[in-house]
C-alpha cells in the first residue's frame, strides 16, 4: 500500500529569509517576559498570593528546559518545518487558554503549555546551521541573536503599558495576534531545511554519560547556570519588589526591566570584541565577578538604608553586563569539552541552565511573602552569582592541573 503523501503545506523546501528566523526566536523570547509587570495585578484578579502567580515564570522555564532536550531529535526525525508549524498551533491554543482561564490553576496549566514556543528559539539556530557552512552560520546566528536582544528590552515596556491601559489580558491578546502572524509567515516562507535522520531520543541519551563524566563540562555548565540563575531569580521577584515595595506602576516597572537587557547587550559586545584576545575562561571569570560586585554593592546600600527603585533596578545593569560577558563564553566552553557531542552538550546544558533558573525563580516567589523587603531577593541573586565564580575557578584550576601534568 502506497503511503499517503504529506499535505502540500508541510512539504515546502525553500529556505527561509533571515527575518522569519528572527521573528520566530523573538516570539519565543517575548512570551517569557512581556507579562512580568502584570504579575501583581494578575494575583489580585485571581485572588491568590503573588507567589502563586509568580509560578507562571518558574513552571514555564521548567517545561522549556525539558523541551530543550527533545526538540532537536524530534526535528531531526520529522523535520524543522513540521515541528515549528505544530508548535505554533499548540502555542496559539495555549494562549487562547490563558485568556479564557477561570482560575489561577487553569491559567498556570495553559501558561506551561505556552512553553512549546521554545521550539522557535531552538530551531531558528538549527535552520541556520542547515542552510549554510559553519563560518557563515556563526554570522547568521549572530544576526538572529542581535534581533532577539531587542525583545527583552521592549517586551516588559510594552507589557507594562498595555497592562495600565487595558489590563493584563492585553499582553496575551498581543501574543495571540503575533503568533498568528508568525505562523502565517512560517507557512509562506520557511521550507524544510533538514536532511532527515532517524535519530531517536534514546540514542541521544546514550551519549550523556560521556558528558557527565567530564568535570570541565560540569564546571562550564554550572558557571552558566548560576550566572543566569541570578537573572531568573530577578525575573521572578522584581515585579513584586517594584509594585509592592516601591509602589511603581506596571509601565514604570516594565521600563526599568530594560536596564538589565541594555547591560546584557553591552556585555555581548564586549564578549565578541575581547574573548579571543583575553581567553574564554578569563572572560567567564570577569563576567561573574562584574555581576557579583554589582550585587554586593546593592546589598551594602540596601543594608545602609539607601536603597530605592533607582538603586535596585539601576545596579542590575551590572548583572546584565556580567551575564553578557560570561554566558557566550560559558556556552562555548560547554560545547568545546567534547566537540563530537556538541549537539547533545547544547541540549543538556541548556536544560540544566533553564531548569536551574526555574528553581531559583520559584524560590524567589517563596521568599517574597507579604511584608518582605527586597533583601531576600538580593541575597538569593548574590549567592547564585558567587556560586558561578566558584564554578569557573574550578575550571581554571582544572585547566592548570592538566597543563602542568
Amino acid at each position: 500500500m502506497t503511503p499517503k503523501p504529506a499535505p502540500r503545506f508541510l512539504d515546502r523546501t525553500t529556505p527561509p529569509k533571515i527575518v522569519t528566523l528572527i521573528l520566530l526566536a523573538g516570539l519565543s523570547a517575548l512570551t517569557m517576559n512581556i507579562f512580568l509587570p502584570s504579575l501583581p495585578g494578575m494575583a489580585v484578579y485571581y485572588d491568590v498570593p503573588y507567589g502563586v502567580m509568580q509560578q507562571s515564570v518558574a513552571l514555564y522555564l521548567a517545561l522549556s528546559a525539558a523541551l530543550q532536550i527533545v526538540i532537536g531529535p524530534i526535528s531531526d526525525r520529522y523535520g524543522r518545518r513540521k515541528v515549528l508549524i505544530g508548535s505554533l498551533v499548540l502555542f496559539l491554543l495555549a494562549t487562547i487558554g490563558t485568556l479564557l482561564a477561570p482560575t489561577a490553576s487553569v491559567f498556570l496549566l495553559f501558561r506551561m503549555a505556552q512553553a512549546v514556543i521554545a521550539s522557535g528559539m531552538v530551531l531558528s539556530r538549527a535552520v541556520v546551521r542547515d542552510m549554510v557552512a559553519d563560518a557563515e552560520a556563526a554570522s547568521m546566528i549572530g544576526y538572529v541573536t542581535m534581533g532577539m536582544s531587542l525583545v527583552p528590552m521592549i517586551g516588559p515596556v510594552v507589557g507594562g503599558f498595555l497592562d495600565d491601559l487595558y489590563g493584563w489580558k492585553a499582553n496575551f491578546a498581543l501574543l495571540l495576534v503575533l503568533g498568528v502572524g508568525v505562523l502565517a509567515l512560517v507557512l509562506a516562507d520557511l521550507g524544510e531545511t533538514a536532511t532527515l535522520r532517524r535519530v531517536s531520543l534514546v540514542d541521544q541519551v546514550r551519549t550523556y554519560p560521556a558528558l557527565f563524566a567530564s568535570r570541565r563540562f560540569w564546571g562550564y555548565t554550572l558557571a552558566a547556570a548560576f550566572a543566569s540563575g541570578c537573572f531568573f531569580a530577578y525575573l521572578g521577584g522584581a515585579p513584586y519588589v517594584g509594585d509592592k515595595i516601591f509602589g511603581l506602576s506596571s509601565t514604570h516597572v516594565g521600563a526599568l526591566f530594560a536596564l538589565t537587557a541594555i547591560g546584557y547587550a553591552a556585555g555581548n559586545f564586549l564578549a565578541g570584541r575581547y574573548s579571543v584576545r583575553i581567553g574564554m575562561n578569563r572572560m567567564i571569570l570577569i563576567g561573574t565577578m562584574v555581576t557579583s560586585l554589582g550585587l554586593i554593592l546593592l546589598a551594602l546600600l540596601t543594608l545602609m538604608g539607601l536603597s530605592g527603585p533607582t538603586v535596585f533596578f539601576g545596579l542590575t545593569v551590572f548583572m546584565g553586563l556580567g551575564n553578557g560577558i560570561c554566558l557566550p563564553n560559558a556556552n562555548a566552553g560547554m560545547l568545546s569539552v567534547r566537540p563530537d557531542l556538541a549537539g547533545t552538550a547544547s541540549g543538556l546544558g541548556g536544560a540544566i541552565l533553564i531548569g536551574g533558573g526555574a528553581a531559583l525563580a520559584a524560590f524567589a516567589g517563596v521568599l517574597l511573602h507579604p511584608g518582605a523587603t527586597e533583601m531576600p531577593l538580593i541575597l538569593l541573586m548574590l549567592a547564585s552569582s558567587l556560586a558561578s565564580v566558584v564554578a569557573i575557578l574550578f575550571v581554571i584550576r582544572r585547566a592548570r592541573q592538566i597543563g602542568a601534568a
